[in-house]
């Protein structure tokens, strides 16, 4: 529970004469009078006013009149300045320890604050920062480290061999080829459900500071991912590729070995990007398969439509 007037510090409203409490956020047409919603323009800010809020948070150019029966915090980007407000207001975490159904092999490895869940299985040298949560099932294999501030969801599995063999000559028998590298997970890293990332093979698989992983999101030996890339879910992308600051991959996109993608490009869903090819131009959009920006996929599309 929070006053407004808390509220709109934490997320640089103007201050508000009102002091109401709030207790949860909601969506206009679930609120009650306890809870805090958002708006982008005119026509989400009247549902929102009308609705049963205690409170709303609205763009910087709504009208004063908008004001009238319940306060209204002005922010210049009103859905980030709701998703603050909701996880000062909802914090969702279970607490710090293990659970005594969990093996954590090097404890003395686990960071402050860090919570581990139930059938978890943290393999000797594995590295835990601080205030990180882990869910149930998650298996994190030997030498993997992984920031503080990170979530890993149900099912993921960290440090895993790569899927790499080298076939002999002779009888076209495959032999997997070194797979004793690590990975890394920087800072503020999330990971969806039942993902899975891949240990380097000599090297290591590393993870930037803050980036995003969908559900069932599979990033295989060597890769490289920068920071702040979002990643959705259904999307595999194949060894020592990189994917670098910025860069948004819509789901089921496909990304071949040798890859990148540079920063800030926009991958639709279900791309494909071919092995070895580079794609740059940051806000740029890509889409297809094999990817091509979006206005020339677009006109492809068009002359098919014509034949």
């Amino acid at each position: 529970m929070a006053k407004l007037s808390e509220i709109a510090a934490w997320i640089g409203a103007e201050p508000v004469t009102a002091e109401g409490d709030v207790v949860r956020v909601a969506a206009p047409e679930d609120a009650g009078a306890d809870c805090l919603v958002f708006a982008t323009d005119a026509e989400t800010l009247a549902a929102a006013m009308a609705s049963g809020a205690g409170a709303v948070i609205g763009p910087l150019d709504s009208l004063d009149s908008a004001r009238e029966g319940k306060p209204l915090l002005r922010v210049k980007h009103p859905k980030f300045a709701f998703a603050v407000a909701a996880q000062r207001l909802t914090p969702d975490r279970a607490p710090a320890g293990t659970h005594p159904s969990a093996v954590v092999v090097q404890p003395e490895l686990v960071g402050e604050g860090t919570s581990i869940g139930p059938f978890c299985v943290i393999a000797p040298n594995v590295r835990i920062g601080r205030n990180c949560q882990i869910l149930p099932h998650v298996t994190m294999y030997p030498g993997v480290t992984l920031g503080a501030n990170c979530i890993v969801q149900s099912g993921v599995v960290l440090g895993a061999t790569g899927f790499g063999y080298v076939p002999d000559p002779k009888t076209g028998e495959y032999v997997i080829f070194p797979q004793q590298g690590t990975l890394v997970i920087e800072d503020n890293v999330e990971i969806g459900a039942n993902s899975t990332i891949d240990r380097g093979a000599l090297g290591e698989t590393r993870i930037g500071q803050g980036t995003k992983i969908d559900n069932l999101v599979h990033i295989a030996h060597n890769c490289v991912i920068g920071k702040n890339v979002v990643i959705a879910a259904q999307t595999g992308i194949s060894g020592s590729s990189v994917v670098e600051d910025g860069a948004v991959l819509g789901g089921q996109v496909g990304i071949g070995e040798h890859a990148l993608v540079g920063p800030g490009v926009i991958l639709g869903g279900g791309a494909g990007v071919l092995s070895g090819k580079k794609l740059r131009g940051a806000g740029e959009v890509f889409w297809g398969r094999p990817a091509r920006p979006l206005k020339e996929y677009l006109r492809s599309l068009a002359r098919l439509k014509q034949r």
